[in-house]
């Protein structure tokens, strides 16, 4: 093995024994084709006629997605190469929350070119130089291709959302829903000098199944999967006033072990009688506040139950923290932890406070609170699959409406910004007279891979596709692109089709930086157990995926 080195006396053991080492053009084979094996796993999903993946775990769960993020979190990859792959993925769903799939492809891609110049004995640093200087320029042409939007602009934030919709399984029902997702984000949206910042921890989502796609709805307020503590207590509110505490309604037991000596019966009475009695004054104390609902953190005890029922409070106890600081934001209450500070300030405000039955449970809903810091998506869909699908299709939505908020440019989608920017990286790359040149062109080449893809999955021809799609570009067209869903090269801005450049210039940026940190390796080293490295030496296939 090459863990042995020749010493002038003899030979010299660096490595352990059953270490595995690959050295140069192997080592980065090897690492190359294990990258591109993720690439093409994915590629098949891109686009709006891109396909699902069904994707079974040992327990025999099953998840359907067309979404990269979650098909490359869902297998379990083991090569050390393929796992930064899989991490651009996670990056790219972690800071914009779309394009995952595109970063993948567009990786994969780079790499691919990549191989192809390493065969002609250009050496992997002036590749990365090439891509490195590539990719600077990329980001300046997206720059100025892109066009500025207002942080505000309903109409523009519905183009984006439905276009986020079109590649997921909710495409039939992207109009509604994005409408939905614009309302959740701008009702939640801060501005601060003229700068708008949206967090979205403030939108809950809420899943259950029953109803269909359809049925989904923006509440202005908090939904609690918790249902009324007594069945005595009023099942609906008007006029809420709500009371938000996070400690108990019970009689709090001593710290130390303790115990009461009683001597007479009617002593007995009296201790009973003394809880009874501290457990009305807290009950007393929330109904002189004014306050005819109460949320609480903890429990609630059965006798302050009865008190709270003649009061006719509403209450739901045992209600989670982060429900809780969701609550303070859209009522515009404040948590207590002592009763004997609540005060007609601390209490919430709500239109309406009802118990309503959703599919078998009965939920608690706080609705209509008048400027909502935070909001419910309350999902419903015909079976679980198709909810927690709906539920990722809208988190993506989610993040590319945030995205045009708070970096508001926007470019078409259709692969149409990668296709101006692959003609215009052709052009400069002349300018350079090493090998670089070739570097540049082969970045430009990957570029056209998401355009590519997209006709692909359409059922076009991808060289007929091609050909055309360059010459429309060429004749100052910069905004022509794929039109997957009528297989047919269109104008993407005038269909709509629109997305964040802070997305797009994301996927430029993880997917170069995954490339050049794979192209720059020449040597795997593996411990014994360690997976990724293929014993021989020789430039085999990677070692089985997931």
């Amino acid at each position: 093995m090459a863990s042995i080195q020749q010493g002038p006396n003899g030979p010299v053991l660096v490595l352990k024994e059953s270490a595995l080492q690959q050295k140069g053009r192997d080592a980065q084979q090897n690492n190359i084709a294990a990258a591109k094996m993720v690439s093409d796993l994915v590629k098949s999903s891109l686009g709006p006629r891109g396909l699902d993946k069904m994707l079974v775990d040992s327990l025999g769960d099953v998840t359907i997605t067309n979404d990269g993020a979650t098909i490359l979190k869902e297998i379990d990859v083991q090569h050390p190469a393929a796992k930064m792959i899989v991490e651009i993925s996670k990056t790219v769903d972690n800071e914009v929350g779309d394009g995952t799939t595109s970063s993948v492809v567009f990786g994969g891609a780079l790499l691919g070119k990549a191989e192809d110049l390493l065969k002609k004995e250009v050496h992997s640093s002036t590749i990365v130089d090439g891509y490195q200087k590539a990719m600077e320029k990329t980001l300046e042409i997206y720059s100025e291709l892109s066009e500025k939007v207002s942080p505000d602009d309903r109409g523009s934030l519905l183009k984006v959302a439905t276009t986020s919709m079109q590649s997921k399984l909710i495409s039939e029902d992207s109009g509604t829903l994005s409408k939905m997702v614009v309302d959740a984000v701008l009702g939640i949206a801060a501005e601060k000098d003229g700068k708008y910042s949206v967090d979205l921890e403030n939108v809950k989502v809420e899943k259950k199944t029953g109803g269909s796609i359809q049925d989904t709805q923006v509440v202005r307020g908090i939904v609690l999967d918790k249902e009324i503590v007594h069945s005595g207590m009023p099942a609906r509110v008007e006029g809420a006033r709500i009371a938000l505490v996070n400690s108990a309604l019970e009689i709090e037991k001593t710290e130390m072990s303790s115990e009461i000596r009683i001597t007479d019966p009617t002593q007995m009475q009296m201790f009973l009688e003394e809880e009874n009695r501290m457990l009305k004054a807290m009950v007393d104390k929330l109904h002189d506040t004014g306050a005819n609902v109460l949320i609480c953190q903890k429990g609630i005890d059965d006798i302050a139950q009865h008190y709270l029922a003649k009061h006719g409070i509403l209450a739901v106890r045992r209600v989670k923290e982060s429900d809780m600081t969701k609550l303070e934001k859209a009522t515009g209450g404040r948590v207590i932890s002592n009763l004997d500070d609540l005060e007609d300030a601390d209490l919430g405000r709500a239109d309406l406070v009802h118990q309503k039955k959703v599919e078998s449970d009965k939920w608690v809903f706080v609705e209509g609170c008048k400027r909502p810091q935070s909001v419910t998506m309350l999902i419903r869909g015909g079976s679980q699959r198709v909810i927690d699908e709906v539920d990722r299709s809208i988190h993506d939505s989610l993040m590319v409406v945030k995205d045009v908020i708070e970096k508001p440019e926007i470019v078409a989608g259709g692969g149409a910004p990668e296709s101006y920017a692959a003609s215009q990286l052709k052009e400069w790359a002349d300018k350079f007279d090493g090998r670089e040149q070739l570097a540049i062109k082969k970045y430009a080449e990957a570029l056209e891979t998401i355009p590519l893809s997209i006709a692909e999955n359409a059922g076009m021809d991808p060289i007929d596709t091609m050909a055309s799609l360059r010459a429309r570009q060429s004749q100052g067209k910069k905004w022509a692109g794929i039109d997957a869903r009528n297989t047919k090269i269109a104008d993407m801005l005038a269909v709509d089709v629109v997305e964040p450049v802070a997305v797009k210039e994301q996927i430029i940026k993880s997917a170069t930086e995954a490339a050049c940190l794979i192209l720059r390796i020449d040597d795997v080293i593996a411990t014994s157990g360690a997976p990724g490295s293929s014993p021989g030496g020789g430039g085999g296939p990677p070692p089985p995926m997931g």
